[in-house]
């Protein structure tokens, strides 16, 4: 006999909000004040970069799926400040801010965006799949949770190697619902990797919140299934990001203790730049302006004396200046030659690889 139940009445509702990092209680007494003001500049730049790449979508310059990275500004800064230059870094399709924080040219991002051979896959990856051996930004993946198993065969090469780099493999809160998820965080246990988990818990997957995906929406508490140290921070606190994430980064590569740690922030907008979000009711859409990362983090800083009053305005102009000269170079970049299409397809030649176009004929004319 088998019995049904009705499905759990569910409220929209935050997560309980994260304990703050206690070397983040300390931060103005610990940070010297360029440090802060290079931190809000990055997260600056992030927003103003991300909001000129939707106005480029209108415009029809920019092709495909395109997901931004607004409202998530802290933790991308805040992860990349974490990490060595030498680290890995794996990524969802939400990645332009993380290939700027990175250290990649905002010039050759956007030329990827617009589909040009000057970008980050020479044109042919555009929004979902930056790459770049250079800043070990490797992807960008459009398939959701395929970076993961990835992710876990680079640390485990990392550790083959005997080095002292950690791979940090990001995703969304609906990849912890997939089998390769499970699968590598059981690996990545039991092979003792270099690699921490970077769950982006924007509360919101596509159009689902994650109470009612999950059946543990406490998404860190996935790690102690695999025995995993598991964490969740403020993901609008760029301090208390970075600090909880180089303590992730230093049991990694030191210890060989892989981690989990989930950041909760809020998505300014919908899933991607076509997205009206409807599905988001008028408190979801007040609570996200209300703990937006960078109005709040100028505001202590201005309050520290961190910032003038002056300052910010004077950000603000650089920021654009550096963004719309992304765009120039966007602009100006050339598109890929149609026979350079299938470059790449292989990393060594393969014998009869074809390279036939659509408009190419079967057979030579003179066959």
């Amino acid at each position: 006999m088998t019995t049904t139940t009705a499905p759990r009445k569910t409220t929209r509702k935050s997560p309980a909000k994260p304990k703050a990092n206690a070397k983040a209680d300390k931060r103005f007494a610990t940070d010297d004040p360029e440090t802060l003001r290079g931190l809000y500049r990055d997260m600056l730049f992030v927003r103003r970069f991300e909001e000129r790449t939707a106005q480029s979508y209108q415009q029809a310059k920019i092709g495909g799926y395109c997901h931004l990275n607004l409202g998530e500004e802290a933790t991308v800064v805040g992860m990349a400040a974490a990490m060595r230059p030498t680290d890995y870094l794996f990524t969802n399709y939400r990645e332009h801010g993380y290939a700027i924080a990175k250290g990649i040219e905002p010039g050759r991002v956007m030329a990827e965006l617009y589909g040009r051979s000057t970008g980050t896959s020479k044109g042919w990856g555009g929004s979902m799949h930056m790459y770049d051996t250079a800043t070990r930004l490797l992807g960008g993946y459009a398939i959701v949770g395929g970076q993961v198993p990835l992710a876990v065969g680079a640390a485990l090469a990392v550790d083959y190697r005997g080095g002292d780099d950690v791979v940090v493999c990001q995703m969304g809160d609906g990849t912890t619902n997939i089998g390769a998820f499970h699968e590598s965080l059981n690996i990545a246990a039991l092979w003792r990797l270099p690699i921490v988990f970077l769950v982006i818990n924007n509360q919101t997957g596509m159009g689902t919140t994650v109470e009612r995906s999950s059946a543990e929406p406490d998404l860190y508490k996935r790690a102690e299934s695999y025995r995993m140290r598991g964490e969740r921070v403020d993901g609008t606190d760029v301090l208390a990001v970075r600090d909880i994430a180089a303590e992730l980064l230093e049991g990694a590569r030191r210890e060989g203790k892989p981690a989990l740690l989930e950041a909760v922030s809020y998505r300014l907008k919908g899933h991607s730049v076509v997205d009206p979000a409807k599905y988001r009711s008028a408190e979801d859409v007040s609570t996200a302006r209300e703990n937006d990362p960078i109005a709040s983090f100028q505001a202590e800083l201005i309050a520290a004396g961190v910032l003038s009053e002056q300052d910010p305005a004077a950000f603000e102009a650089e920021v654009r200046e550096g963004v719309e000269a992304a765009v120039a170079f966007a602009d100006a970049s050339p598109h890929p030659e149609p026979s350079s299409l299938f470059d790449y397809t292989y990393a060594t030649p393969v014998p009869g690889d074809s390279r036939r176009l659509p408009a190419d004929p079967l057979f030579p004319a003179d066959a």
